[in-house]
């Protein structure tokens, strides 16, 4: 019983937030004169960080986020991806990012109209021009003076292991001549169970911030060595954090026979 009742509250809360958010993001929007949208982008990822609060199942640890003392200074920021909490979760940051998502993101009643307000940036998968047009409208974010935001595996991790990185991300940053910024989560996928709106035990989540990698000088056939170092610190942070081995967290391991 206890369950359900405090299962109804959080969710009752986030529900009343995002409904409450969307005239204020829109009344931010109308009177934002940045060219990247920073400070209606800024209310949107304060919605997400007041959903993490709301929520007492939620434990979270964020750390490194000093290491920018910046925050106009452009990245393209690079993160794993265990649950759609990362999404929150991610928002505690203080700075702000435009979000590379899915375009059936979009397409959500209201915090769908809220991605567009902030500028978010929308992405058919399967479609070339789709991603094409990705590259260029991040170009232009980044020239702006505002970071965005990759989860370089494509989707989330059925097994909390790291998936494969695509290259988009890598590429954007080379062309840009802007480093890469890592951020680790882990511990998030058990944050919103598959199937049920119960919350029924703590959620204990890291968020690292790690250290940014230059890209100056490089070239497109820098890519894929780039994709590895970064792929390969943020597995060494999991690792660390678990105990493990770097292969126990690598998608691409070779399984261990049995």
């Amino acid at each position: 019983m206890l369950t359900v009742t405090r299962s109804l509250v959080v969710w009752t809360a986030v529900i009343l937030l995002i409904i409450g958010f969307l005239p204020l993001v829109a009344v931010v929007r109308l009177f934002d004169r940045d060219p990247a949208r920073y400070y209606t982008g800024r209310l949107f990822r304060f919605l997400g960080k007041m959903m993490t609060k709301v929520n007492p199942m939620w434990r979270i640890d964020v750390r490194g986020a000093e290491k920018i003392t910046d925050p106009r200074r452009p990245y393209v920021v690079v993160s794993n991806h265990q649950s759609l909490a990362d999404i929150p979760i991610i928002s505690n940051l203080p700075w702000e990012m435009k979000w590379v998502s899915k375009a059936s993101m979009f397409k959500l009643p209201v915090a769908g109209w809220m991605m567009r307000l902030a500028g978010d940036i929308p992405v058919n998968r399967a479609d070339r021009d789709s991603r094409a047009a990705v590259h260029d409208t991040a170009l232009s974010v980044l020239r702006r003076r505002c970071s965005v935001m990759f989860f370089a595996e494509g989707t989330r991790t059925k097994d909390e292991r790291v998936l494969p990185f695509r290259d988009g991300a890598f590429r954007l940053a080379i062309a840009a001549q802007v480093p890469v910024l890592p951020l680790v989560v882990d511990g998030s996928r058990d944050c919103l169970p598959k199937h049920s709106w119960l919350l029924r035990r703590i959620s204990r989540v890291h968020l690292a911030v790690l250290p940014p990698v230059e890209t100056e000088g490089l070239g497109e056939g820098d890519t894929a060595a780039l994709r590895d170092r970064v792929r390969g610190m943020i597995m060494d942070q999991i690792a660390e954090w678990r105990g493990v081995s770097r292969e126990a967290v690598d998608a691409l391991a070779a399984t261990p026979a049995a």
